[in-house]
C-alpha cells in the first residue's frame, strides 16, 4: 500500500477511534452526573426539554442545507487548480491571475454584501449564493479565458456569501429561540457543523476523484456541484424563515417608540455602523487580524499545496500521477479529526478557554508552513499539510465561538462580511506577485509561518 493509500487507510481508523471514544463518554457523563432533586424536574424540566426540542428542529433545517452548499464547493476542491493548470493548459502566472481575480472580487462584494443581507434578508442571500455558485461553475464548461475570468469574479461574490450569510442565518435563528446556557449549545452546533462539514468534503474528494476517473474530465465534478446546490435552493425556499439585521426593524411599533424616545429625550443616539463597531473593538479587530492571517494562508494553501507535493513526490523518484482527489479526502480526514479534537477539549471537564486553544493552533499552523519550505521529503510534507488540516478543523469553531459572543446579532452579516476584506486583499497581494519555481513558494510559506505566529501573539496579548 503505498504513501497516500496508507495514510488515509490510517486517518479513518484514527477518526472511528476518537468517535467511538467521544460517544462512549458522553454516554457515560449523562448516566453518571448527578440528578437533579424533584422540585428541580418539575420546574425546569418541561422549559429543558422545549429548549432541546427547538434547537433539534433548527438544526434539522440548517445543517442539510448547510452540507448541501459546502459539498458542492468541496466537489470541486481537488480540481479546481489542475482544471486551469492541466486541463486547460494555462501557465501558472495566468492560473494565479484567474484565483487572485476571484479573492479581488470577494474582497470587493464584501464591502457591501454583508449590509444587503441585512437589510434584505439573510434567507435571500443564501438563495442568492446558490445562483451565482451555480452561475460559477457553468463558466468552466468553456475555455474561453473572459469567461473563465467572469467565473473567477462569481466565484469571489459566492465565496462572500457562503462564508458569512449562512452562519449569519443560524445565529440569528438561534438567538430567536432564546434557550438557557446559549454559549454552550451554539458552540455544539459550530463542532457539529465542523465535523459533518469535513465527513462530506471527505466524501466529496472520493466521488469527485470517481468522476474524473471515469468521465475523463475535471468538468464532472463541478457539474455534480449544480445538482447539490439546485436542492440546497429548492430547500431554503420552502423551509427557512427570512431574518434581517438591526437595519431591518423598522415596522410602524419600532418606529412610533423610537419617535417617543426621541421626543423625551431629545436627543437621539446616532447607531453605530458595522466598520465603527469593528474599528472601535480591538477584541474584533484582533479577530479581524486573526482570520486574515489565517484564512488568508489557508487559501494560499489551497493554490500551493499540489505543486509541493507533485515536487517532493518526483523528487522521491516517483513517476505516477498524484491522486488528487484521495489527498483531498486524506485532507479533509484530517480536518475532521480537529473539529472532534476542538468539541473533546472545549466541553470535557477540565475543559480549555477557547483563546487558548486558538493560540495553540496558530502556532502548530505556523510550524506546518515552516518545516515544509525546508525538508523536501514527500511524507514529512504530506504530514505537515495534514496536521495544517487539523488546525484548520479545530479553528473554524473556534473563530465561530468567539464571534458569536463579540458581535451582535444585528449587523452580524455585515461585519463578517467587512472581516474578509484584508483576508482578501491579503490574498491578492500574495498571488499578484506569484512565480514559476520552487524558491518563490518556500518564501510564500515561510511568510505564511511568521504570519500565523504574528496572529498568536496578537491574540495572547489582546484578546479579552
Amino acid at each position: 500500500m503505498d504513501l497516500y493509500r496508507s495514510t488515509f487507510v490510517g486517518l479513518l481508523l484514527l477518526n472511528s477511534v476518537v468517535f467511538a471514544r467521544s460517544y462512549r463518554s458522553k454516554k457515560r457523563a449523562g448516566s453518571f452526573s448527578e440528578a437533579p432533586s424533584n422540585s428541580e424536574k418539575v420546574e425546569h424540566r418541561g422549559r429543558e426539554d422545549d429548549d432541546a426540542e427547538r434547537v433539534r428542529r433548527l438544526k434539522w433545517k440548517f445543517l442539510p442545507v448547510f452540507l448541501l452548499v459546502n459539498g458542492a464547493d468541496w466537489l470541486q476542491g481537488p480540481y479546481i487548480y489542475p482544471i486551469y493548470k492541466d486541463e486547460k493548459g494555462l501557465p501558472e502566472s495566468m492560473v494565479a491571475l484567474l484565483f487572485m481575480v476571484g479573492f479581488l472580487s470577494g474582497g470587493i462584494s464584501a464591502s457591501f454584501a454583508g449590509s444587503i443581507a441585512d437589510r434584505c434578508g439573510r434567507k435571500a442571500g443564501c438563495l442568492a449564493y446558490c445562483v451565482i455558485y451555480s452561475c460559477s461553475c457553468l463558466t468552466l464548461l468553456t475555455d474561453r479565458i473572459e469567461v473563465l475570468f467572469l467565473g473567477r469574479i462569481l466565484g469571489g461574490v459566492s465565496g462572500t456569501l457562503l462564508y458569512s450569510v449562512f452562519e449569519s442565518w443560524l445565529v440569528a435563528e438561534y438567538n430567536k429561540l432564546m434557550v438557557d446556557d446559549e454559549g454552550s449549545a451554539l458552540g455544539g452546533i459550530f463542532s457539529m457543523m465542523t465535523t459533518l462539514n469535513s465527513f462530506v468534503a471527505i466524501v466529496a474528494g472520493i466521488f469527485a476523484g470517481w468522476l474524473v476517473d471515469h468521465v475523463g474530465t475535471a468538468k464532472a465534478p463541478f457539474m455534480a456541484s449544480l445538482g447539490c446546490m439546485s436542492i440546497a435552493f429548492i430547500a431554503i425556499s420552502k423551509t427557512w424563515s427570512e431574518n434581517y439585521g438591526s437595519r431591518q426593524e423598522n415596522t410602524a411599533e419600532a418606529t412610533s417608540l423610537l419617535a417617543e424616545e426621541a421626543k423625551d429625550d431629545h436627543v437621539q443616539a446616532p447607531a453605530k455602523s458595522a466598520l465603527q463597531l469593528i474599528l472601535g473593538d480591538k477584541n474584533i479587530l484582533t479577530l479581524a487580524l486573526t482570520s486574515c492571517f489565517f484564512e488568508g494562508t489557508l487559501f494560499l494553501f489551497i493554490f500551493f499545496k499540489f505543486p509541493a507535493l507533485k515536487l517532493s513526490h518526483e523528487l522521491s523518484g516517483s513517476t505516477t500521477d498524484l491522486p488528487f482527489g484521495l489527498i483531498f479526502a486524506i485532507l479533509m480526514c484530517c480536518m475532521m479529526f480537529g473539529s472532534m479534537l476542538y468539541n473533546n477539549l472545549s466541553t470535557s471537564a477540565s475543559s480549555m478557554p477557547t483563546k487558548q486553544i486558538l493560540i495553540y493552533t496558530l502556532i502548530a499552523a505556523s510550524l506546518c508552513f515552516f518545516l515544509p519550505a525546508h525538508i523536501r521529503e514527500e511524507k514529512v510534507v504530506l504530514w505537515c499539510f495534514c496536521i495544517f488540516e487539523v488546525c484548520c478543523g479545530i479553528y473554524y469553531p473556534s473563530m465561530g465561538s468567539l464571534k458569536s459572543k463579540l458581535i451582535e446579532d444585528g449587523m452580524r452579516a455585515s461585519v463578517y462580511t467587512i472581516l474578509r476584506v484584508p483576508l482578501n486583499a491579503f490574498v491578492v497581494l500574495a498571488l499578484s506577485t506569484t512565480q514559476e519555481g520552487e524558491h518563490h513558494r518556500n518564501m510564500v510559506f515561510t511568510l505564511c509561518s511568521g504570519l500565523l505566529l504574528a496572529a498568536a501573539l496578537a491574540v495572547y496579548r489582546i484578546l479579552a
